[in-house]
């Protein structure tokens, strides 16, 4: 009997030596529409899954939600239902092949600043229950400088900037960086340039940015990489299957998994404390009341 209870003490003091899982909260967003960035973040996601990472997709694109088109997978439930207290957290969570799981878009970001303080409380376990759940929370925000998108960059504190090598493309991700900068947030902004005829292609486009930033911004704006275009991008859409499960040996899908080892193992990590989740959601509710 001893013997046993010893060996309880022994299970349950090498589960509590186990470390929790530290949710890292990302956003992505866009200057301006077209430059592919649901689709980046898709993919994205799902290479972090494949080198061993739990990542959670949560679609934030008010009115333009399309992750689940991406997918070919038709949501039954969304924020929507969760605000409404029809649904848990946890029954809208959707899983997607390769084991991405997601939530689907929907209406229920435009009722957030409408909610009573009850309601914002139970917003908040619920979705606080998603710490330690999974490594990456990755929020894929609207294209452009919509008050709903600056909320997410400013609440989450590390922010993927897409941009392709057009000039409007560049001129519009730069001015989504300096706006956010002149609010005096402390944002952890990195760049991934999409669409890149070659490497010398994407590094003269993320320069541009870069100096720019640094000239006048006083910011430092490291690149992730750069996303090859591709056919077999397109031809994935039409599918509705993510580039890197149908073609997982085309030129994006190796552009993106180098970009998710750079991510990995060569940036540093913001400092956002034990419970990231917890301090997104507090920070969120503060800047949808202003």
């Amino acid at each position: 009997m001893s013997d046993q209870a010893e060996g309880l003490r022994n299970l349950v003091q090498s589960r509590s030596e186990i470390p929790e899982r530290r949710t890292r909260i990302i956003t992505v967003t866009s200057g301006k529409g077209g430059v592919g960035k649901s689709n980046f973040t898709l993919n994205f996601a799902l290479s972090l899954q494949a080198k061993g990472y739990k990542a959670l997709v949560f679609d934030a694109d008010i009115g333009l939600a399309n992750i689940d088109v991406l997918l070919g997978i038709t949501a039954k439930y969304n924020l929507y239902h969760l605000l409404k207290k029809e649904k848990t957290i946890w029954e809208i969570v959707q899983t997607a092949p390769g084991g991405l799981q997601f939530i689907a878009g929907g209406s229920g970001f435009n009722d957030l600043i409408r909610l009573s303080e009850e309601e914002v409380d139970y917003f908040a376990e619920q979705v606080n229950q998603l710490n330690g759940h999974v490594d990456f929370i990755i929020f894929d925000t609207g294209a452009g400088l919509s008050k709903e998108t600056l909320k997410f960059i400013l609440a989450a504190e590390e922010t993927i900037v897409v941009t392709t090598p057009e000039p409007t493309s560049i001129t519009d991700a730069y001015a989504i960086i300096k706006m956010v900068n002149s609010m005096e947030y402390k944002v952890n902004f990195k760049l991934v340039v999409n669409r890149v005829t070659d490497f010398k292609e994407g590094k003269h486009t993320a320069d541009k940015i870069s100096l720019v930033a640094k000239q006048f911004l006083q910011l430092d704006i490291p690149t992730l990489g750069y996303v090859e275009d591709d056919n077999s991008v397109s031809k994935a859409v039409k599918k509705q299957v993510p580039f890197t499960i149908a073609f997982p040996h085309c030129a994006a899908s190796k552009s993106i998994q180098e970009l998710a080892d750079t991510f990995i193992t060569k940036q540093q990590v913001p400092d956002t404390g034990a419970n990231a989740v917890k301090g997104f959601i507090h920070k969120m509710m503060r800047l949808m009341k202003k």
